[in-house]
């Protein structure tokens, strides 16, 4: 063999040769292999968050048009009490002058809270189907809590306070700040989670305040509660809720100059709160300032 190799040395070197210019050319073609592998990675990964992006655009815009097909059943409610008001008007004017411009009056003061509808519907699309059945409202608050109820959410409710009339467009965004809420109890907590539910009216206000035991349940039903630690506490600190529900309830309290907040409790839930300090004059029944000239200055 030896003797073989030593006579055919040049032919070994050749072989040789011919062996290290194969692993150099499949090494090649391993490094482009594994670049173009990359550069589809990446092009995958940008692909996904091009399309989480749109979907989040085309949930919200969806929750627009929500918001906005609620506002158009107030208006619409509004403008046909007007009309039968204008109705009563015409025919007791020519016997009950009094009686006319009491109508006078009440028809003013519906336009005037068609006006303010108006103008936050102008404001929703300044910025970007309804699945509200058009029965409900404040009054319809018990039947929503106990279909979250039967849904397994385990609901307390407390409401303190004397309620004070709001208007039609004002309960829709209060009903659909409430129903989001518990929805999204539901969805990230799962039955059994504990759910306590506050309405405190005041004076010339309400506050809501939805708190959830969703983080808490969840991990007693997969047998991981052992306690948590700092670094979930850093990881609640910094979340920052996002997503379409969460920008409809925004939406749906900035129409009426209230202030939302979201917030996780490392360990236990979440929490949402709505402030609308000023509800009793600003859902256009209690004197909110709706004349042309105002307006003119908020446009």
């Amino acid at each position: 063999m030896l003797e073989w190799l030593r006579s055919n040395a040049d032919l070994v070197g050749i072989l040789a040769g011919a062996l290290l210019l194969l692993a150099v050319l499949l090494l090649v073609l391993w490094l482009v292999a594994a670049a173009r592998h990359r550069r589809e990675a990446r092009r995958r990964v940008e692909a996904e968050r091009e399309m989480l992006a749109l979907e989040f655009e085309v949930a919200e815009q969806a929750e627009r048009m929500r918001i906005l097909r609620e506002l158009h059943e107030a208006a619409v409610l509004s403008v046909s009490a007007t009309v039968r008001q204008a109705q009563g008007a015409r025919l007791s004017a020519a016997t009950d002058a009094a009686a006319a411009a009491r109508a006078a009056g009440a028809i003013e003061e519906a336009a005037r809270s068609t006006l303010g509808d108006l103008r936050r519907v102008v404001a929703v699309l300044g910025e970007g189907t309804a699945t509200t059945p058009p029965s409900t409202g404040l009054d319809t608050l018990p039947e929503l809590f106990e279909l979250y109820r039967e849904a397994g959410l385990q609901l307390t409710v407390e409401e303190t306070g004397e309620r004070f009339e709001v208007k039609r467009a004002a309960e829709l965004a209060i009903y659909g700040i409430l129903q989001e809420a518990l929805e999204n109890c539901l969805r990230y907590g799962g039955p059994g989670t504990p759910v306590r539910v506050g309405m405190t009216w005041t004076a010339d206000g309400v506050r809501l305040l939805i708190e959830d035991e969703g983080a808490r349940t969840t991990a007693d039903r997969s047998g991981s509660s052992g306690g948590y630690t700092t670094a979930d506490d850093l990881s609640a600190l910094a979340f920052d809720p996002a997503g379409p529900g969460i920008a409809g309830m925004k939406e749906r309290a900035a129409l009426f100059g209230g202030v939302f907040h979201a917030e996780a409790t490392a360990g236990v839930g979440f929490s949402v709160s709505v402030v609308f300090p000023a509800l009793k004059y600003h859902n256009g029944i209690h004197g909110v300032n709706l004349s042309d000239d105002a307006g003119a200055a908020t446009s």
